[in-house]
């Protein structure tokens, strides 16, 4: 779904934007946009997985989780 929305560029934007867009400025400018939004959540993503590192809580957690990972992993099924 798509919404038509008014927006306000500077002159000088406005040109850029008519010499880059390849005469479709709506497809030029959510394409920015996508590729802004995924910049931001792998950004948010990276700090997550920061602060996971850092506290000593989870990585315990997930040591625990490391020891029994391959747990029955290659154990005979027919058994």
């Amino acid at each position: 779904m798509t919404k038509q929305v008014t927006i306000a560029l500077d002159d000088e934007i406005l040109g850029f934007l008519d010499r880059h867009s390849g005469g479709n400025r709506s497809e030029y400018i959510n394409n920015l946009l996508i590729q802004q939004r995924r910049s931001a959540i792998e950004a948010e993503l990276a700090a997550a997985h920061q602060q996971d590192a850092q506290d000593p809580e989870y990585r315990a957690e997930i040591a625990l989780w490391d020891a029994v990972v391959g747990d029955g992993i290659g154990d005979d099924a027919d058994a």
